[in-house]
Protein backbone atom coordinates (compact mmCIF):
# COMPACT_ATOMS: atom_id res chain seq x y z
CA UNK A 1 0.00 0.00 0.00
CA UNK A 2 1.21 3.38 -1.06
CA UNK A 3 2.13 5.94 1.70
CA UNK A 4 1.54 9.64 1.25
CA UNK A 5 4.31 11.52 1.95
CA UNK A 6 5.66 15.03 1.27
CA UNK A 7 8.70 15.96 0.68
CA UNK A 8 11.32 19.00 -0.06
CA UNK A 9 13.25 19.02 -2.88
CA UNK A 10 15.01 21.83 -4.24
CA UNK A 11 12.97 24.62 -2.04
CA UNK A 12 9.53 23.15 -3.67
CA UNK A 13 7.28 20.88 -1.60
CA UNK A 14 6.03 17.65 -3.50
CA UNK A 15 2.75 15.32 -2.11
CA UNK A 16 3.44 11.82 -3.01
CA UNK A 17 1.80 8.40 -2.88
CA UNK A 18 4.89 5.97 -2.39
CA UNK A 19 5.37 2.66 -1.89
CA UNK A 20 7.48 2.29 1.34
CA UNK A 21 9.96 0.58 -0.51
CA UNK A 22 11.12 2.97 -2.81
CA UNK A 23 14.41 4.74 -2.73
CA UNK A 24 15.01 8.79 -2.75
CA UNK A 25 16.89 7.89 -5.81
CA UNK A 26 13.77 6.33 -7.44
CA UNK A 27 11.28 9.06 -5.94
CA UNK A 28 13.78 11.66 -7.21
CA UNK A 29 14.50 10.72 -10.86
CA UNK A 30 11.11 8.82 -11.63
CA UNK A 31 7.99 10.63 -10.05
CA UNK A 32 9.71 14.59 -9.78
CA UNK A 33 10.94 13.83 -13.03
CA UNK A 34 14.52 15.70 -12.31
CA UNK A 35 17.31 12.95 -13.63
CA UNK A 36 20.37 14.55 -12.42
CA UNK A 37 20.43 12.52 -9.71
CA UNK A 38 22.42 9.68 -11.62
CA UNK A 39 21.58 5.60 -11.38
CA UNK A 40 24.26 3.48 -11.16
CA UNK A 41 25.38 1.08 -8.78
CA UNK A 42 21.98 0.94 -6.76
CA UNK A 43 24.42 -0.37 -4.15
CA UNK A 44 26.17 2.94 -2.71
CA UNK A 45 29.29 1.70 -4.02
CA UNK A 46 29.50 4.51 -7.10
CA UNK A 47 28.50 8.23 -5.72
CA UNK A 48 26.47 8.89 -9.21
CA UNK A 49 23.25 8.84 -6.85
CA UNK A 50 24.87 11.52 -4.75
CA UNK A 51 22.11 13.89 -2.97
CA UNK A 52 22.12 16.07 0.00
CA UNK A 53 19.65 15.80 2.88
CA UNK A 54 19.60 18.57 5.27
CA UNK A 55 23.23 19.85 3.72
CA UNK A 56 24.45 16.30 4.34
CA UNK A 57 25.83 14.14 1.27
CA UNK A 58 23.62 10.92 0.91
CA UNK A 59 23.78 8.05 -1.36
CA UNK A 60 20.08 8.25 -2.57
CA UNK A 61 19.37 4.75 -3.79
CA UNK A 62 20.46 3.76 -0.33
CA UNK A 63 17.79 5.83 1.33
CA UNK A 64 14.02 5.07 1.69
CA UNK A 65 12.02 8.14 0.31
CA UNK A 66 9.55 7.66 3.43
CA UNK A 67 12.42 8.47 5.62
CA UNK A 68 13.03 11.68 4.37
CA UNK A 69 9.81 13.79 4.82
CA UNK A 70 10.95 16.96 6.94
CA UNK A 71 14.20 17.02 5.39
CA UNK A 72 15.60 19.87 3.34
CA UNK A 73 16.85 17.92 0.13
CA UNK A 74 18.93 19.38 -2.41
CA UNK A 75 19.72 17.77 -5.74
CA UNK A 76 22.04 18.92 -8.98
CA UNK A 77 19.49 20.93 -10.29
CA UNK A 78 18.84 22.70 -7.05
CA UNK A 79 22.33 24.04 -6.84
CA UNK A 80 22.44 26.69 -9.32
CA UNK A 81 21.69 29.47 -7.49
CA UNK A 82 19.70 30.97 -10.51
CA UNK A 83 18.41 29.56 -13.72
CA UNK A 84 20.77 32.01 -15.18
CA UNK A 85 23.85 31.43 -12.95
CA UNK A 86 25.69 28.16 -11.65
CA UNK A 87 26.78 27.37 -8.79
CA UNK A 88 31.04 28.75 -8.10
CA UNK A 89 31.58 24.52 -8.09
CA UNK A 90 29.71 24.22 -11.42
CA UNK A 91 31.52 26.74 -12.82
CA UNK A 92 34.89 25.36 -11.67
CA UNK A 93 33.50 21.93 -12.97
CA UNK A 94 32.92 23.43 -16.37
CA UNK A 95 36.39 26.31 -16.49
CA UNK A 96 38.84 23.12 -15.41
CA UNK A 97 37.97 20.54 -17.51
CA UNK A 98 36.56 18.60 -14.59
CA UNK A 99 33.84 16.51 -16.98
CA UNK A 100 33.95 14.60 -19.39
CA UNK A 101 31.09 11.95 -19.66
CA UNK A 102 29.43 13.60 -16.83
CA UNK A 103 27.95 10.92 -15.40
CA UNK A 104 29.54 10.77 -11.72
CA UNK A 105 29.45 14.93 -12.07
CA UNK A 106 26.28 15.74 -10.29
CA UNK A 107 27.40 13.39 -7.42
CA UNK A 108 30.86 14.17 -7.47
CA UNK A 109 29.87 18.60 -7.03
CA UNK A 110 27.09 17.76 -4.80
CA UNK A 111 29.79 15.32 -2.12
CA UNK A 112 31.86 18.74 -2.92
CA UNK A 113 29.32 20.82 -1.80
CA UNK A 114 29.09 19.22 1.36
CA UNK A 115 32.46 19.18 1.75
CA UNK A 116 33.56 22.78 1.28
CA UNK A 117 30.51 23.05 3.55
CA UNK A 118 32.35 21.69 6.62
CA UNK A 119 35.46 22.52 5.69
CA UNK A 120 36.09 25.96 3.65
CA UNK A 121 39.65 24.97 2.78
CA UNK A 122 40.39 21.72 2.48
CA UNK A 123 43.98 20.19 1.26
CA UNK A 124 44.09 18.03 -1.67
CA UNK A 125 44.42 15.17 0.80
CA UNK A 126 41.05 15.89 2.56
CA UNK A 127 39.73 16.54 -0.87
CA UNK A 128 40.60 13.22 -2.00
CA UNK A 129 39.28 11.51 1.00
CA UNK A 130 36.65 14.01 0.68
CA UNK A 131 34.76 12.76 -2.69
CA UNK A 132 36.38 8.90 -2.19
CA UNK A 133 33.12 7.96 -2.09
CA UNK A 134 32.48 9.07 -5.83
CA UNK A 135 33.61 7.09 -8.74
CA UNK A 136 34.64 8.68 -11.92
CA UNK A 137 36.23 6.46 -14.85
CA UNK A 138 36.92 8.88 -17.19
CA UNK A 139 38.92 12.11 -15.66
CA UNK A 140 41.67 10.91 -13.32
CA UNK A 141 40.04 12.95 -10.49
CA UNK A 142 43.19 15.27 -11.34
CA UNK A 143 40.59 18.16 -13.10
CA UNK A 144 38.25 17.43 -10.29
CA UNK A 145 40.42 18.16 -7.48
CA UNK A 146 41.47 21.64 -9.32
CA UNK A 147 37.82 22.32 -9.92
CA UNK A 148 37.21 21.72 -6.29
CA UNK A 149 40.35 23.73 -4.98
CA UNK A 150 39.16 26.77 -7.65
CA UNK A 151 35.84 26.82 -5.78
CA UNK A 152 37.42 27.40 -2.26
CA UNK A 153 38.29 30.67 -3.12
CA UNK A 154 34.91 31.17 -5.29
Amino acid sequence: MKQLISLNVNGETHELAVFPWRTLQEVIREELKLTGTKKGCDTGDCGACTVLLDGRAVLSCLLLAVRCQDAEIVTIEGLAESKDRLHPLQEAFVNHGAIQCGFCTPGVILTAKALLDSNPNPTKEEIRVGISGNLCRCTGYAKIIEAIQAAQSA
